[in-house]
């Protein structure tokens, strides 16, 4: 059963919203968007924040896994580089922060490019295993370099608004400071929010046109196949090796918004094998090759781990856990039901209800 009206000609397969759906909901998103920073409170303001890294981050691996077919344990390995670069940048040479987002990006797709040539022989869990390395690799590296990333104690992670800002502001950098516009107080939090809600968007906006574009076509004929790909004209080397390039430089963004929201990162937690599952997990939760399923399975995943974390405390052996535990425990189960019950995750979900409306009063 189609969810959209029939496409006769090219024109209506690239409108970016097709229906009246697409509309509301582009709508709708507009309006919580707008509305969440004058309701919301500090906690709530933070994991909004940390929402909008997951969707850059959720969409980096989206490319990559859902629509080139290349898995990958190695995610936090890009993010720790793009972290640890916007953090020495600011700390050491005290560039601005608008510098660093796209400087972090840059050398995890270096990263990710040097890592690219691995998947042209190897596929599947060998290629996860060796993207795993990385994770361990980068993280040892990070460790060594003392003088820049100061090692095990962590480093901060200053946003400066401009050139030599180390002058007359506080260790953090003068973005961290209340913004005052008449009456209306801008703390750091919704500063912040502003800002990435801008990444996030163009990140959303980069993974939706690439997945129709002729790159992003002959990503998904090599997810499906790299012979048949091949015998139409694909190049499956060079397109595995783009899909690195481009998910690791998103990586490496959404690690610098990272590192710029918790503004102190140290290596090891949170830049572990456990944020690369996590990063999976969204995109499972969300639905697999779809750019709503990694904006969607960001968004239930973030919103939802301190709900899990209030209703652990109520379940029996669960509450003798720590909270990480208890949220991790019951997100297990969620994504193994997802997986066994509704394999399309949230986009499965979603297309039943525009199933279920556009066909009613009718079944099918």
């Amino acid at each position: 059963m189609p969810t959209r009206a029939l496409v006769t000609h090219q024109a209506q397969h690239l409108e970016r919203f097709p229906d009246t759906w697409h509309r509301l909901g582009v709508v709708a998103a507009l309006v919580v968007v707008v509305a969440y920073p004058a309701l919301a409170d500090a906690r709530w303001m933070s994991v909004a924040n940390l929402a909008l890294v997951s969707i850059v981050g959720s969409t980096a691996l989206m490319i990559l896994t859902g629509f080139c077919g290349q898995v990958s344990l190695g995610h936090a390995a890009f993010l720790a580089l793009g972290a640890y670069t916007a953090a020495v940048l600011g700390e050491q040479l005290h560039l601005p922060f608008w510098l660093g987002l796209p400087a972090g990006g840059l050398v995890a797709a270096f990263a990710g490019l040097l890592v690219g040539p691995f998947a042209l022989r190897l596929r599947g869990l060998y290629l996860a295993l060796v993207t795993l390395g990385l994770v361990f690799l980068v993280n040892h590296v990070l460790l060594s370099a003392h003088d820049l990333t100061h090692g095990i104690s962590g480093i901060a992670v200053p946003m400066h608004v401009g050139f030599g800002g180390a002058d007359g502001e506080s260790s953090l950098g003068a973005f961290s400071a209340t913004t005052q516009l008449g009456p209306i107080e801008l703390d750091f939090s919704r500063k912040l929010y502003a800002v990435f809600c801008t990444v996030a968007l163009l990140t959303v906006l980069l993974a939706h046109n690439l997945r129709r574009s002729r790159l992003g076509r002959a990503m998904m004929a090599v997810r499906d196949s790299d012979l048949a790909a091949s015998a139409l004209g694909v190049n499956p080397a060079r397109t595995k090796v783009l899909a690195f390039g481009i998910s690791s430089f998103l990586a490496g963004v959404a690690g610098a918004m990272f590192a710029f929201q918790q503004q102190y990162i140290t290596i090891e937690p949170p830049f572990d094998l456990n944020m690369s599952v996590q990063y999976i997990a969204m995109i499972v939760l969300g639905g697999i090759g779809t750019v709503f399923g990694a904006v969607a399975g960001a968004l239930a995943f973030v919103f939802l781990t301190p709900l899990a974390q209030d209703v652990g405390r109520h379940v029996p052996f669960l509450s003798e856990l720590s909270s990480a535990q208890q949220s991790t425990v019951l997100f297990c189960l969620v994504v193994a039901a997802f997986l066994i019950w509704e394999p399309l995750g949230l986009f499965g979900i979603w297309l039943k209800i525009k199933r279920y409306f556009l066909t009613w009063p009718f079944s099918y």
